[in-house]
């Protein structure tokens, strides 16, 4: 008799073998779809008790809902990653990933490194203005190849901006964000609506 898949374990496998599979950025849509239910499990077993963070330290996970914020912030048609869940979709996925944990988990180390030898301060410590400059230098991959020095940042902002993106269109308020119907027949077809201005 073979032995009965735990959740944690289907949650491992598709985590693991997200990069290779995704029909998103990172994360292949069922793992998606799991570990959003599993947040929402937790949330509903303990509805006044705060996210506890499964892989970041609460300090480290406090800069992690920073930097999905200012990814993916609200605005006046929804509420932006933060609101959507993703810092926990990230942190339970991490928990369950060794690349993950690496390049995130090493990547906000870096960050405050980076800051405190820019700055005096750790990321979380710095002005707005210093958080936007440091942000700014590892957004683009160009700036890696003309600052060896900013390959670890741009590596960890890259894999979390996909990360945060993938956590929020996967979530109810990203889904409904996109206006995303599911698989609905339709009668008449009046094509793609005209390009914004």
């Amino acid at each position: 008799m073979t032995e009965p898949v735990s959740r944690r374990d289907l949650l491992r496998t598709l985590a693991v073998g997200g990069a290779a599979s995704s029909v998103l950025k990172v994360i292949p849509a069922q793992a998606a779809q799991h570990a959003h239910h599993m947040i929402a499990e937790e949330k509903a077993a303990a509805p006044s008790a705060p996210y506890k963070p499964k892989f970041f330290s609460p300090r480290q996970y406090q800069v992690l809902k920073t930097l999905c914020n200012t990814i993916i912030p609200p605005d006046s048609e929804s509420g932006g990653a933060v609101e959507a869940g993703a810092p926990e979709f990230i942190d339970l996925l991490t928990s369950e990933n060794e690349d993950f944990q690496l390049t995130l988990g090493g990547g906000i180390l870096w960050l405050d490194a980076t800051c405190t030898r820019r700055y005096g301060k750790t990321y979380l410590e710095s002005s707005p203005g210093q958080q936007k400059e440091i942000l700014d230098l590892i957004a683009y991959r160009k700036t890696a190849e003309t600052d060896p020095s900013l390959s670890q940042g741009v590596a960890f902002f890259a894999l979390l901006r996909n990360m945060a993106a993938d956590g929020f269109f996967t979530s109810k308020m990203g889904i409904k964000y996109l206006g995303y119907i599911g698989n609905a027949y339709l009668t008449h077809w009046d094509g793609c609506p005209p390009l914004p201005e």
